[in-house]
């Protein structure tokens, strides 16, 4: 099962989340409030021996023209 794993404010903050939708519907809601407009996105895939490992998958920045509503566009499809 893939978890996500969201990092902010310059790596102060992390969430861990249990699909691509819980990751927008955050960074939306805590966007305007977060110290910084970059949201660092990694998914995690499981490994032998029980583990698991998080690969960066996006970089969302609330500050490039448009982004906000393409998140917004995305969580409506």
């Amino acid at each position: 099962m893939t978890q996500w794993q969201v990092l902010f404010d310059d790596g102060h903050q992390q969430r861990y989340l249990p699909d691509r939708a819980a990751v927008l519907r955050y960074v939306l809601a805590v966007g305007s409030r977060a110290a910084s407009t970059r949201f660092e996105v990694f998914s995690s895939s499981e490994v032998p021996a029980g583990g698991r490992t998080f690969t960066l998958t996006e970089v969302i920045d609330l500050a490039r023209p448009g982004e906000i509503d393409r998140l917004r566009a995305e969580l409506m499809s």
